[in-house]
């Protein structure tokens, strides 16, 4: 096994302010010119049903930082709005980072994210131009997805005559992210804030799902994660970030465009495989949705791992 087929489950390195969370470990570096600044490094690990799993998928964290990457860039290039991303280069880690850790940077080849500090606003940025998920299950009982009406009759999987914003709350490590009501992350977050940030990520969703269709790939849905930045001193500039991931497996819903069908589940690139394997589990009384998670097999990592890796193929190659 070399070191680029080597798992990274968790990272060890001297570094002050480690957080984890689901996939990510988090860490600060010395601030430059222009401020406070993240390292962000993306583990091996995946979570379903807001579960982390116990087995890893071997290079994962690397495809999700390249796709991300991309996405990130695109974003700035086409000016809907700034990013965290500063850089992606590993020998910009201080190299005391790795003073009595068990990893070195070519652990880090490929995953590691420089980022620009912000306040995060607890708030996640969901857009749907697809019904499925958490959004059909609501539609089927009350016609509507986060307080948005939509018009009767529409099929699992149909595409949405526009996309739609649907915030959800953002919950710690082990809890469920909560869909909410407009109204309801306006007096969380504030109403011009949140009227920026539908703005903003619907903004980003039609430009990515363009680029997606163009390369046979279907959006069906995305969160996003926003903050404000921060200046040289620290305190908050007023501008708004997009922050965390964008557009990976994680994060959204990929379908190939080649076999769409209105009325039934989608074959996919994201995690939709394993969450469908763990169903199964459920069913048969296995498994309750609840940590820990269980070992996956060899077959569901190897295949979780090939769709994600068609994922950052057919949206960046």
């Amino acid at each position: 096994m070399t070191i680029l087929d080597r798992p990274v489950i968790s990272t060890d390195l001297h570094l002050p302010g480690k957080r984890s969370g689901k996939v990510r470990d988090v860490y600060e570096l010395p601030p430059d010119a222009q401020g406070p600044r993240l390292l962000i490094v993306a583990t091996d690990r995946i979570s379903a049903f807001d579960v982390v799993m116990p087995t890893p998928i071997p290079g994962k964290g690397r495809l999700l930082t390249t796709l991300s990457t991309f996405w990130l860039r695109m974003i700035e290039q086409k000016g809907i709005c700034r990013t965290h991303l500063v850089s992606t280069r590993t020998d910009q880690i201080p190299p005391a980072a790795f003073n009595g850790s068990s990893l070195s940077a070519a652990d880090l080849e490929g995953r590691s994210t420089i980022a620009r500090k912000a306040r995060v606003v607890p708030i996640e940025c969901v857009v749907r131009g697809y019904l499925e998920g958490s959004g059909w299950k609501e539609y089927r009982e009350k016609g509507s997805v986060c307080g948005v009406a939509l018009p009767a009759g529409l099929r699992q999987c149909e595409k949405l005559r526009e996309p739609i914003f649907t915030p959800a709350t953002k919950e710690e490590l082990g809890k469920h992210d909560e869909n909410v009501s407009f109204e309801r992350a306006a007096a969380i977050a504030g109403r011009e804030v949140m009227e920026k940030l539908r703005a903003i990520s619907l903004a980003i969703y039609r430009a990515a799902s363009e680029h997606a269709a163009a390369r046979g790939v279907l959006i069906a849905d995305t969160k996003f994660e926003f903050g404000f930045a921060l200046d040289a001193n620290g305190k908050e500039t007023g501008e708004l970030m997009l922050v965390d991931e964008a557009l990976t497996p994680d994060s959204s819903r990929f379908w190939p465009a080649a076999g769409y069908e209105p009325g039934r589940a989608q074959k996919s690139y994201d995690k939709q495989f394993l969450r469908e394997y763990l169903e199964t589990l459920v069913a048969s009384g296995a498994w309750n949705k609840q940590a820990p998670g269980p070992q996956l097999p060899e077959a569901v990592v190897r295949e979780t791992r090939e769709k994600y890796d068609a994922a950052c193929r057919s949206l960046t190659e």
